[in-house]
């Protein structure tokens, strides 16, 4: 074996290299400190890596720096890389001075703004291979502050159409050709980022949706990304990643402005979470938010079918928990047109429900009592119901007086 080569490196169980121990030691503190304490004893040793950053790979170009006498190219493919395995291998001024790895990595992170966008998603999904290393050294950071800010600066300087509500952005007939198309060309020039960020890992977004809500970009813009995200994501993904990612996206729109936030697509959520496993906290999370968005249901919506093993239709029990939380604030406190509304959904659903003979007493009940009665101007419609509900079953002819 060669004299120079008296150190053997098992790297992630890639590959092993052989390397001369003094020369990595003179660049790298944690090698130094490994054999600092050796005296004479065996002439070849091994050290055996399992979470080295970048793996074999950029293990060698690290070695190639160290021979080369602390030169190496540095550019936004190789950056990511060469910083994490710099802060694993404390490759820093205290060992080997101003020819040490991190503080070269650090200067060419100055540069980051020049780098073109194409540049900074390529570091910044080497960055998730190797989460905690990047983030202890802090290119994560520069990563996402830089992509956060071209993306706060692109939706400044190509403000979205102006709309009443996150569902109301559409096209309508009335708008001639060129305004449609001057709408659609608006819409695109602030979500251009979208597909770029699709291809990151859920944590990383939930980093990028923090900095982009501390930046204050639109929180309208912000949940459309997210839902364009999951949909992108859910399909690919295992049903356990489908569950955490669902779980995830849930407590990011749930920080956001609930009045940007789409209630077609939380209803989406909705009724993919109650066929998966997600837990009760994002549930509750999810039914609290399309409850403040209740008025904008429709009839369909509400027609949710009951759980595996349950007996009666619908799910009585989420429409009741979706109009509580409709009501959160208080009655008072709700347009009139939005009570309206909602009173005119609920009404239609008891009807439907009416005649179900295994929907029980007090389910139907509540049913009637969800809402107050000052918010209905006629009782026709719940009398006829509960004619439908008595007609349902004989038995219930002898209970009738629980809804009388």
């Amino acid at each position: 074996m060669d004299a120079y080569c008296d150190l053997e490196v098992d790297v992630n169980g890639e590959e092993v290299l052989m390397v001369d121990k003094k020369v990595l030691s003179s660049y790298s503190g944690s090698i130094r400190k490994m054999f600092s304490t050796l005296k004479g004893g065996k002439r070849n040793m091994k050290v055996i890596y399992h979470d080295f950053p970048g793996g074999a790979e950029n293990f060698e170009l690290i070695t190639r720096f160290c021979y080369k006498n602390g030169k190496i190219d540095i550019n936004p493919f190789n950056i990511t890389d060469l910083n994490c395995a710099a802060y694993f291998l404390e490759m820093n001024k205290c060992v080997s001075g101003s020819q040490n790895l991190l503080e070269q990595t650090a200067k060419s992170l100055e540069d980051i703004r020049y780098w073109t966008w194409s540049e900074l998603i390529v570091a910044l999904k080497r960055c998730q291979d190797f989460l905690a290393v990047a983030s202890s050294s802090g290119i994560l950071e520069k990563c996402l502050d830089s992509i956060v800010g071209r993306v706060a600066s692109s939706c400044e300087t190509s403000p979205s159409p102006s709309v009443s509500s996150p569902d109301s952005y559409k096209f309508r007939a009335s708008c001639d050709t060129r305004s449609s198309e001057s709408l659609k060309s608006s819409f695109l020039r602030v979500t251009w980022w979208f597909e770029d960020l699709v291809q990151l890992d859920i944590r990383l977004i939930e980093m990028l949706v923090k900095s982009m809500v501390s930046r204050n970009l639109s929180h309208r813009i912000i949940s459309k990304f997210l839902f364009h995200y999951q949909k992108s994501r859910l399909a690919s993904a295992f049903l356990d990643e489908k569950s955490r990612m669902v779980e995830t996206v849930v407590e990011m729109l749930f920080s956001l402005d609930l009045s940007s936030v789409s209630y077609k697509s939380l209803f989406g959520m909705l009724r993919f979470s109650l066929q998966g496993n997600i837990s009760k906290c994002s549930r509750n999370k999810l039914e609290s938010m399309i409850g403040s968005h209740l008025d904008q249901a429709t009839f369909d919506d509400f027609l949710v079918p009951s759980p595996i093993r349950a007996r009666y239709l619908y799910d009585v029990n989420l429409v009741l928990r979706l109009v509580k939380s409709f009501l959160a604030k208080g009655v008072w406190c709700l347009p009139l047109s939005q009570l309206k509304k909602v009173v005119s959904l609920l009404d239609a659903y008891i009807a439907e429900v009416a005649p179900d003979p295994h929907l029980k007493p007090s389910k139907f009940l509540a049913l009637i009592k969800a809402l107050p009665d000052s918010a209905r101007d006629s009782f026709d419609g719940i009398y006829q119901s509960v004619d439908l509900y008595l007609e349902g079953c004989p038995k219930k002819k002898k209970r009738g007086s629980a809804v009388d």
